[in-house]
């Protein structure tokens, strides 16, 4: 009898302690989240600006900041040619907006040029080494300069969860929708040229025209560099 009291007894605090371990951080490769400190930490790395293949002859300006990487079968990132990082294939766009909508944050509506996107504002960091050894972590758009004008004091960023547009990825289905961030593979833009991401700016398509903007390798580590990137959600 005393036997079968201990194992109640350890039976029960097993089911008191569940919903405790629901309220511990989040983590899966390449993603932690914190719920503590509202956080989600993305494994990344320093992404190529010239991609290595005949059909990208030129270096285009940065219009995101996180995709996945480039890679031609099954197709990588649509954007991992005009990006400061890349994340890994296995973390989804969306899994990053239900994470933050765990954190209690409602996504808004993303634009696809004209139109202001809504959503609520989020701080992106991005923590690295720079090129002189020294630890940073500083905003995302920091990391960023106008390419005819490195002097240039860009704008302030406001970084807004937008959470992605739903697309069809068969055009035979086309009631059978899904978040078209996984089939871009694109996290965060700049400017408005996709509504297929979870974050976006005030930055319109009138400033694309004439703010070409690229990565600062005065200060970001070489190509292929294991950085971090944060986005810290707002307290409720």
């Amino acid at each position: 009898m005393k036997w079968i009291s201990l194992s109640c007894l350890a039976i029960a605090l097993l089911i008191a302690a569940a919903p405790l371990a629901a309220d511990k951080d989040d983590k899966m490769p390449g993603l932690t989240v914190d719920k503590a400190k509202r956080t989600i930490t993305l494994d990344c790395k320093v992404a190529p600006r010239k991609i290595d293949d005949p059909a990208f002859k030129d270096i285009y300006p940065i219009e995101v900041v996180a995709c996945w990487p480039w890679r031609k079968d099954p197709p990588g990132g649509q954007k991992a040619h005009e990006t400061i990082v890349t994340m890994d294939f296995a973390v989804k766009p969306s899994e990053i907006q239900k994470a933050l909508e765990g954190l209690g944050l409602k996504p808004g509506m993303p634009v696809k040029g004209d139109g202001e996107p809504k959503g609520p504002e989020v701080k992106i960091l991005l923590d690295f080494t720079d090129v002189n050894g020294q630890p940073k972590k500083i905003p995302v758009e920091r990391t960023l300069v106008a390419k005819d004008n490195p002097k240039l004091k860009l704008p302030e960023f406001k970084w807004r969860f937008t959470g992605s547009a739903l697309k069809a990825p068969d055009p035979e289905k086309p009631d059978v929708k899904v978040s078209g961030a996984d089939i871009s593979g694109t996290l965060i833009s700049v400017f408005p040229v996709t509504d297929d991401t979870i974050f976006q700016t005030q930055m319109t398509m009138k400033e694309e025209k004439f703010l070409k903007l690229e990565a600062n390798d005065k200060l970001l580590p070489k190509i292929g560099t294991p950085v971090k990137l944060i986005i810290e959600a707002p307290e409720k």
